[in-house]
């Protein structure tokens, strides 16, 4: 049975997620900024001063119809992107294997045999998410065969996984599915899933391992993150009672925290946007992928927010798969890495020590963001065409 929510459509959008945490971040933000442009002592003189210094009317009024303004934009670009009209319409491809909601999708083509890894917390089909915006489909045009791993949504058997679980059982079944070698690519946290499998690879069965904005030291831009991730887990441990999953808006809120702001910013700028624009409908398209998340297996939430980014066990050799050490120094086959010069989610001070530790790696900068560099209006020029070029090399 299909257990997965509704996909994001007009109407019943449920993003920027968690809404009220956006806005109330946004409050924080314009207030603040409001506090910092006045002179309180003029507007709360203090009785105790013998001259208090007068009230700047006009600077009050300037100060508030500022913030007035910004939250103004704000709700005002909520509101355009929760009418738009645009809906994602794409036909999926063929199923070539399938395990509970797991499943490969084969997306045709005579060359290079690639397998793309997702993160486990977010859908797939970014990497097939419109028309003019599908890196699987211009792959296959380009020569490439390209499969796409569906995690799919954690049911009954899933909510027990671990990491180990996930990469050495059902990755590796999946690879097994497809004939003949193949290149792993993995997507953020699944680039961290697709290296721990070609590190555990059969021979020749695993041709090359790209990894697409993968992070490796999760402190690298604030050493602090470690300690309050530890804080932090009893009351992910309590979140995850119900379900014996980390929610999805719970998960949101944490990677919110990484870039408090940036949600505000990029709605104030779509309600300027002539929504008639490719530019809206794309803007429009990623956000429904964004908010179309999926919750995260309790097991694996421990390994990754209390090891990778509270302990930085992957840095430090502590993360392990089956018992195996993930040490990337060892791997044997080329290797492709694209680190976004503007990703805030992974920057590239945390990817660029994973691909120093790769004897083998090709490094690529795409000038874009996280998600840009997948989807984004310059994504074919920045990373597809790239990556294409590195198959070929193969």
């Amino acid at each position: 049975m299909n257990t997965r929510p509704e996909a994001p459509a007009p109407l019943s959008r449920r993003g920027p997620r968690p809404l009220l945490l956006h806005l109330g971040l946004a409050w924080a933000r314009s207030s603040a900024l409001s506090a910092g442009s006045l002179n309180w002592s003029g507007v709360w003189p203090n009785p105790w001063l013998h001259d208090p210094e007068p009230v700047d009317p006009a600077g009050l009024h300037a100060a508030f119809e500022s913030t007035l303004q910004a939250d103004r934009s704000l709700i005002a670009g909520i509101a355009a992107y929760r009418a738009d009209p645009y809906s994602r319409d794409m036909q999926d491809p063929p199923v070539l294997w399938r395990e509970q909601e797991t499943r490969v999708m084969d997306y045709g083509g005579s060359g290079t045999a690639v397998l793309f890894v997702p993160s486990l917390i977010n859908r797939a089909y970014i990497l097939d998410l419109m028309e003019d915006a599908s890196l699987l489909r211009w792959l296959s045009g380009q020569g490439a065969h390209p499969y796409l791993l569906d995690w799919g949504w954690p049911g009954a058997v899933e909510r027990g996984f671990t990491l180990t679980d996930y990469i050495a059982g059902r990755l590796e079944r999946a690879l097994a599915a497809i004939p003949g070698p193949v290149v792993l690519a993995g997507y953020c946290m699944g680039g961290l899933l697709a290296l721990a499998a070609a590190l555990r690879g059969a021979p020749g069965k695993i041709r090359a391992l790209a990894l697409l904005a993968t992070p490796w030291d999760f402190h690298a831009e604030d050493p602090s993150i470690g300690p309050r991730m530890v804080q932090a887990m009893p009351m992910v441990e309590a979140l995850m009672h119900a379900s014996a999953t980390l929610p999805i808006d719970a998960l949101n809120s944490l990677f919110t925290l990484l870039d408090p702001h940036g949600v505000g910013d990029k709605y104030r700028d779509f309600a300027l946007q002539d929504k008639s624009q490719p530019r809206a409908r794309r803007f429009v398209a990623m956000e429904d992928w964004l908010a179309d998340g999926v919750p995260l297996a309790a097991p694996v939430a421990r390994e990754t927010l209390g090891g990778w980014y509270g302990a930085n066990s992957t840095l430090h050799g502590a993360w392990r798969v089956a018992g195996l050490a993930v040490e990337p120094q060892r791997l044997t086959v080329p290797v492709f890495c694209a680190i976004p010069a503007r990703d805030r989610l992974v920057p590239a001070a945390s990817a660029c020590p994973l691909a120093g530790l790769l004897p083998q790696a090709v490094i690529v900068e795409p000038r874009a963001g996280h998600v840009g560099m997948i989807a984004g209006a310059r994504a074919q020029a920045e990373l597809w065409e790239p990556f294409m070029h590195w198959l070929n090399t193969l």
